[in-house]
């Protein structure tokens, strides 16, 4: 048994790795403050007697009493319905929040994992997206809260390695989805299911020809799970490299629900990148990682969710 402690555990992928490691016989300690988290999302492992919740801002500092084997750090805002309407938060989490959970991973030499993203690349002039490609970001734009945010703790993280001999992994993560988003959560896959299964208009920003490549929330949890038990420290891109319009998905939506939704157009948000795919060929070579579940599938499974969710039938 590992001891394994994981910040924003209330969070979407937070709660699916935390559900994942206490089934597996390790003892979880999970750090939230809800400020985008969910109680519900920890309904199914909440009871579990090597589960430990703590109801706290990792920002404010962190004491934990006896050995941690591994410090992941997944407490931010993701979404940009969520950073922005939290810009201070989430560059605080990012940097303070960093900062301390890699002073904890130092004094248990604890293996340190941070959750970064696919939006270190900004709006790429690059694609697909590799691991050495170093980005195109407005820093002083709305989304550059989250962008730089993660810039900086993916720097913050190197420098621990570099100076303590820290073990650490960066995992860049690109859009997932599945169950447990919540309904309001403001990203593409949320926002279109919502919209129809409730026949509300499905709104596309911009023409719909930006793309997007979307994993599945179980792939991406084997995915972490072989980056933290691995020997590799540096970032690594964990996406699903199938690509696609925001057009197209919004119309599978549509035919996946039997929606009578119509599509509607809006203004295209500042920054919004107009493609993201991910160069997995690290994570395969190293990692043995490539993700498996297919699009349809895992949309099917999100909708039943949703559907649940919304007391829809």
């Amino acid at each position: 048994m590992k001891t394994i402690l994981i910040t924003g555990v209330a969070g979407f992928i937070g709660s699916h790795l935390a559900e994942t490691f206490v089934g597996e016989g390790h003892r979880v300690i999970g750090i939230d403050n809800f400020l985008t988290g969910t109680e519900g999302n920890l309904a199914l492992f909440r009871r579990e007697k090597h589960f430990v919740f703590i109801q706290q801002n990792v920002c404010d500092g962190i004491e934990i009493s006896g050995p941690v084997d591994y410090v992941l750090h997944f407490a931010s805002p993701a979404s940009p319905a969520d950073y922005l309407n939290y810009p201070i938060q989430t560059l605080k989490v990012g940097s303070l929040g960093t900062h301390n959970t890699l002073g904890l991973a130092k004094a248990k030499r604890a293996a340190y994992l941070l959750a970064s993203t696919s939006e270190v690349y900004g709006d790429p002039l690059a694609h697909p997206q590799s691991e050495d490609y170093w980005g195109n970001v407005n820093p002083v734009g709305p989304r550059g809260v989250y962008d730089e945010a993660k810039r900086f703790a993916e720097a913050l993280t190197m420098a621990y390695q570099r100076v303590h001999q820290m073990e650490t992994k960066i995992a860049r993560i690109f859009n997932t989805y599945g169950p447990r988003m919540r309904l309001n959560d403001g990203r593409a896959i949320p926002n279109f299911i919502t919209q129809a299964l409730t026949e509300r208009p499905i709104t596309v920003f911009g023409n719909g020809s930006q793309t997007r490549s979307f994993g599945y929330i179980d792939d991406l949890v084997e995915g972490i799970r072989k980056l933290l038990f691995s020997s590799l420290q540096e970032p690594v891109n964990l996406g699903n490299p199938r690509e696609m319009s925001l057009l197209d998905l919004a119309k599978k939506v549509i035919e996946l629900t039997a929606s009578k939704s119509e599509i509607v157009f809006k203004p295209l948000p500042q920054d919004d990148p107009k493609v993201r795919c991910p160069d997995i060929r690290l994570a395969r070579k190293k990692l043995g990682w490539e993700p498996k579940v297919k699009l349809e599938d895992g949309l099917q499974i999100t909708v039943a969710y949703f559907r649940k969710a919304l007391g829809r039938r």
